[in-house]
Formats: C-alpha cells, structure tokens, sequence
C-alpha cells in the first residue's frame, strides 16, 4: 500500500508490535516473576523508576516536535480553533464518557481507562494520519501546540470531573467510592508525566533551533528522535503485562470488551467532526485536520495517568493500553475514508460542494 510506505517502519507495524509487545510481558512475567520486586525497588510516587522513565520518554519526542512557534498564527485560524476546541473538549470527552457507561457498565476500572483515555487529545501521531490523508499540515501543527497547552492546563480538572463527579451522579455512592480520585493525585501524574517532558520538549526544540536551525530540527533531529517514542511505549507495555497475568487467560473477552466502545467512539468521533467541519464551510484539508485531531487521542498520556494514580496492575492502565492497539488501525482504514470523502464531498479545489435538497 502506497501510502503506508510514508510511516516508519515502526509506524508502519505498531499494532503488530503492540502485540507482540504482549506476548513478550506475559511469557517474562511467567518465566521470570521476580521481575515485579525489582521493579518495585525503586519508585517515583506510586511507578517503578524504570516504568517513570519509560512513560516519560514516550511523552518527550511529540512534545519535542510541537512546532509551539506556530501559535502566533492562531490569529488567522480563530474559527479552525473554536471548532477544534468543541470537538475535542467538549464533544470527545462527553462521547467517550457516554459510551464508556454504555459499554461497561459492569467493569469499572475498564470503564475508568476508556474515561481517561477520551480526555487525552492526541499530539503526536495525528501528524501521521494528518499526512497520509493529505489535510492540513500547518493547522495540524497549531492545534497539535493548543491540544499540548490545554492538556496541561486542564487535563487533572476534567479527569476529575468525570472520572469522580459525573460518574457518581450517574452510578451512585458506590461508583463514586470506586472512582474516589482527587484533583491533587491527577495533578501531579499530569505534571510528571506531561509537565516535565513538555518543559523538556519545548525547551529542546528552542535551543536546538536556534543553534541548527529549523530545517535541521524537523528533517533530521526529529526523524531520529519521533521514533524513540512508541520504543517507550512497547517498553511500558511488556512490563505491564509481566505484571498483569492473573487476567491473561481471559484477555481475549476482556480486550473485547474495552475494544468495542473504542471502536465506535474512533467511528464517531471522526464522522460527527468531518461532517460537522464541511457543512461549516472548510476546506477538504481543514476538515480532515479537524476530524484526525479530534478522533485521534494521546494514549501516552491516557497509560501514564492510569499508571500513576491507579497503579500498573490495573484494569484503567490495562483498558488504556488497549487503546493503541485498536487506534492504530482504525486510523489507517479512516484515511482512506477521508481520501474518499475528498472525491464526494468536495470538489477538485478542496471546497466542499453544496448539494441543494427538495
């Protein structure tokens, strides 16, 4: 497939990997289970030093390849950026929650991943699906720098607000007893996991772009160091799931479970956004941007936090790891939804036709 041939070769293989990835936890954890006591020997709040280490670097590539000199052109895309904030801070979220108690309303720590998981707004490898689908590039750069400041600013309030407060509404004293998280515990998994690669991100891209230039930075810095990231990833995953074997014989059913409202929120997520910015007028590659950046999440972010604060046992931390397993592909069959969108819906100078009804 032609198009596939632009992602790296990690990229290109990441649900094979991530399978992989899987397998090699769960025969580590059973060949070697004194893995979980070395791991615990040294800790950053409630992770492993290692497993902190590993979460981080998976933040730090995307943070580093935000191109965060973009935002002073938000001025000019004011109307892209007040669609892009709906979708993905009020819509997604509220999408992903709804869907979450739909689907798993019997399994709450899943439930909780799937929560945590639409409240993480993808900042990395929407590039890719962007790329391949021919949108945007520049708006996706700016909205890949809003998504970054945003999640910052308020990732830990909204976590709490769904995970705890609406989930009690909904499910009562005893949903709120198991959901029971503070702002306070958010924060800080927020800030170690996000804070300081995002410090470190933006940070690097500023010295070495003014010492190299920008050129040198996106074309050969970040080729080597984007990639480093899902390494992190797999690395994080194979650990997970050497610690996660009391679930592994019903991991099929399970992985099930979490992966049917995944699917229908990437479905979605994408048709309500892409819908939603052609009949608002953008352009074929404006809405594309809208509908990847929104339908795509930072499932980096989503493995850190559930890690971090419900620990790397846990059925949030194993429903966040099935999220890339099922995004990857998911993403890749909706770029050729978007190309094919690109032929009905807009005309050959990328503006959206306007079919009269009646």
């Amino acid at each position: 497939m032609i198009m596939a041939e632009k992602l790296s070769f990690i990229s290109r293989y990441l649900t094979l990997w991530i399978l992989l990835a899987i397998a090699g936890g769960i025969i580590l954890g059973t060949v070697y289970p004194e893995i979980a006591d070395i791991l615990d020997a040294y800790r950053i709040e409630q992770v492993s030093l290692p497993i902190a280490i590993g979460l981080i670097w998976m933040m730090y590539p995307p943070l580093a390849g935000v191109k965060y000199e973009e935002l002073s052109k938000m001025k000019g895309q004011r109307k892209a950026l007040g669609v892009s904030i709906i979708q993905n801070w009020v819509i997604g979220p509220v999408l992903m929650f709804s869907l979450a108690w739909i689907f798993l309303p019997d399994l709450p720590h899943y439930r909780i991943g799937l929560i945590i998981i639409g409240l993480a707004r993808c900042i990395a490898m929407v590039l890719v699906w962007n790329q391949l689908a021919s949108g945007d590039n520049e708006l996706c750069a700016v909205l890949v720098a809003l998504n970054s400041l945003f999640q910052v600013a308020l990732y830990s309030v909204l976590a709490y607000v769904f995970v705890t407060v609406l989930s009690a509404w909904i499910g009562g004293a005893a949903a709120g007893a198991v959901v029971d998280i503070s702002i306070w515990q958010v924060a800080k998994a927020v800030f170690i996991y996000l804070g300081i690669p995002f410090i470190g991100g933006m940070l690097t891209r500023y010295v070495l772009v003014g010492r190299r230039g920008k050129e040198w930075y996106d074309d050969v810095f970040m080729r080597k160091l984007g990639p480093t990231a899902l390494i992190g990833l797999l690395f994080t995953i194979v650990v997970m799931f050497s610690l996660k074997g009391e679930i592994i014989v019903h991991l099929p059913w399970h992985v099930f479970r979490i992966a049917v409202p995944l699917l229908a929120y990437f479905a979605l997520m994408f048709g309500i956004s892409f819908t939603m910015s052609h009949r608002l007028g953008f352009t074929y590659g404006e809405s594309t941007t809208l509908a990847f950046t929104a339908a795509s999440n930072n499932f980096e972010l989503a493995i850190a936090v559930a890690v971090a604060v419900f620990g790397i046992g846990s059925g949030e931390a194993f429903a966040a790891v099935v999220g890339p397993l099922v995004e990857v592909p998911v993403m890749l069959g909706l770029v050729h939804v978007a190309r094919r969108a690109s032929i009905v819906w807009f005309d050959q100078n990328g503006l959206p036709i306007r079919r009269k009804h009646g």
